[in-house]
Order: structure tokens, then sequence, then C-alpha cells
């Protein structure tokens, strides 16, 4: 089943929804069975890691960024970056956190050539 999910190109994963939830534990888990999910857009253009940023699972996304710190830089709506959404929040906490696991990050702009 997780297999099929994989190959659906913009799809809620159960990733998707522990990060929206601050399911810390499942998350986790799933990103053991199935890393592949962390990078997947939802039909909304977020990865897990923008949605557990947009509802401020502050504590996932650390985890997240812990498995694996290249998950600050996939894009999604708009060619926003998780980090992208973080200066658009505010968050200078989390700005430092990111910067600091992934300093490349710093590359990457939105489809509007924008950095932020």
């Amino acid at each position: 089943m997780l297999d099929h999910i994989d190959q659906v190109p913009f799809v809620h994963t159960p990733l998707h929804i522990a990060a929206h939830r601050g399911q810390i534990h499942f998350a986790m888990e799933m990103m053991n069975l199935k890393p592949s999910f962390a990078r997947k857009l939802n039909r909304d253009g977020f990865s897990p890691m923008h949605l557990a940023l947009r509802n401020g699972q502050i504590k996932l996304v650390l985890r997240l960024l812990k498995a694996d710190k290249d998950l600050v830089r996939v894009k999604g709506r708009e060619g926003m970056t998780p980090l992208h959404c973080v200066v658009t929040m505010g968050n200078s906490n989390m700005l430092i956190e990111l910067l600091e696991a992934c300093p490349e990050c710093i590359e990457d702009v939105t489809v509007l050539n924008c950095w932020g």
C-alpha cells in the first residue's frame, strides 16, 4: 500500500497527516519506512515539513531536520522551501536552526526568483 502511495505524484501521505497533527513518533516511523514521503508534495503543494511549520509543530520540524537536513530544500508551491516559510513567519530561532543545519539552503529561490 505504501509503495502505491509513493507512485502518485501529488498525494497526502501518512507522513503529511502526522506532520500536520504533530505526531512525532508516527512521523519518524514513517520516515524510517518510506523516507521518500518526506519529499512528496500534497495536492496543495506542501511537503510534510512545510505542513509541520505551518501548523506550529516545531519539535517535529526539528526531528525531521535531524533525520534529513536537505528537507529544508524541498520546493513546494511557487518554489517555496521550508526556509522561505520560516522567513515569512518571522521565526528567527527556527531560521537559525535551519541555516545551521543546511547552510546551502540560502541559495534556494522561489519561482519569482525571490529569496524570501
